[in-house]
């Protein structure tokens, strides 16, 4: 048993204990304040708008080698795929056909003029027996007319023979143009026929085309915008295993109509193409440059939401209250999105915690920055042409 002493203690103690507790279930957590969010201005960058079009490379000259001459085939003087300079030898024809042919053209000449000697020798007599009464006038008249066609016979002749030696000469084929060669589509030994037979065919390495399919409603876009779509509008193209539109050039060409069936215009370009690496019949994705440089705002692509059947972008007002704003958005450049409308360069944009933001709320905003990120390559298009709106930067063209 306890003394009274320690009886009053034990109570006491028991008292301040129970006094305790009750204290602590009394107070309540404070309550939470407004959420943080990171927040930035638009990003303000000069962009160009790119169009994109599907299109296949084509050289500028393409020639189809024929003979001019008729004959055997004697020798070929060049290797399957070589590169060949205009003018450069190709193939020989049997000459010897047209060399006899040039032989005979060359006595017919002799002949026409020794003839014409005679005729004027002829003259020259009759002339000077009818000075002395002689000979009559008649007779010097048929000189004058026998030389005048020993005249014309000569010059006859003379053609006659500058074709045999054009004939000569066309046993030798030459390249018309420079360029790579095809593989040859005759052999020694056969019989090829003047305009005829296809030796083999050559084709232009550098410059080249690219040739493709713009809509008519592009078109119209380019015509009433004043976009400055022309001969001479930079273009860039890349190949179907390339991720950058590393090959430049210019716009050199627009047809004067549409295809009636198709509703498209066809269109050119003219591409460098140094050491010959791009072939003709290669596809291509080009992209065309489709306005001039504007001021474009830009926001992470992670701050565009979507909200039914519209997109918005989170802003927070002067009082840090939350607020959404349906935007119209452009192309995607690298991880930022373009914001046609919808904002200003003055709006304060959540780019972070925007998953504890509602429109109406309030949040603790704090200041951050948006940065330029790397442009992925543009996915190739599939239809011929794309709607306006792949963006680049006006300083990259």
């Amino acid at each position: 048993m306890f003394s009274t002493k320690a009886q009053t203690f034990i109570a006491a103690a028991l008292a301040g204990t129970l006094l305790l507790g009750g204290c602590g279930g009394a107070e309540s957590p404070p309550p939470p304040g407004p959420p943080p969010v990171t927040v930035s201005a638009p990003l303000v960058q000069d962009l160009v708008d790119w169009d994109e079009y599907v299109g296949r490379f084509e050289a500028i000259q393409s020639v189809e080698v024929r003979p001019r001459a008729t004959g055997y085939l004697q020798g070929i003087h060049f290797r399957d795929g070589a590169f060949v300079r205009a003018g450069e030898l190709l193939f020989t024809i049997d000459p010897r056909q047209a060399q006899a042919a040039l032989a005979q053209a060359v006595a017919q000449l002799a002949q026409a003029e020794a003839t014409l000697v005679n005729a004027r020798t002829e003259l020259a007599r009759s002339q000077t027996l009818a000075a002395s009464r002689a000979a009559s006038q008649e007779e010097v008249e048929s000189r004058q007319a026998t030389v005048r066609t020993g005249v014309a016979q000569v010059a006859a002749a003379q053609a006659n023979v500058r074709a045999r030696r054009l004939d000569l000469g066309f046993t030798n084929v030459y390249a018309p143009i420079g360029g790579r060669i095809s593989e040859r589509r005759i052999d020694v030994g056969n019989s090829v026929t003047a305009d005829q037979t296809i030796l083999t065919t050559i084709v232009s390495v550098d410059p080249i085309h690219f040739v493709f399919q713009g809509s008519e409603a592009l078109l119209l876009k380019y015509q009433r915008d004043g976009s400055g779509v022309r001969s001479g509008t930079p273009v860039r193209v890349k190949l179907s295993d390339e991720n950058d539109y590393a090959h430049s050039g210019t716009l050199d060409f627009i047809d004067n109509a549409l295809d009636a069936g198709a509703g498209t215009i066809r269109a050119r370009a003219i591409i460098n193409n140094p050491g010959g690496f791009l072939k003709p019949g290669m596809f291509g994705s080009l992209r065309l440059e489709a306005s001039r440089p504007y001021p474009a705002l830009l926001v992470p692509d992670t701050a565009v939401q979507a909200d039914a059947a519209r997109q918005i972008v989170l802003v927070v007002g002067k009082d840090n209250t939350v607020a959404a704003k349906p935007v119209q958005t452009g192309a995607l450049r690298g991880d930022l999105r373009v914001i046609q409308s919808g904002i200003t360069r003055e709006d304060r944009v959540i780019i972070g915690g925007g998953q504890r933001a509602r429109p109406g709320q309030k949040v603790t905003p704090q200041p951050g920055k948006i940065q330029q990120g790397q442009a992925p390559a543009a996915a190739a298009p599939t239809n011929g042409d794309l709607p306006s709106g792949t963006a680049l930067p006006a300083g990259n063209r």
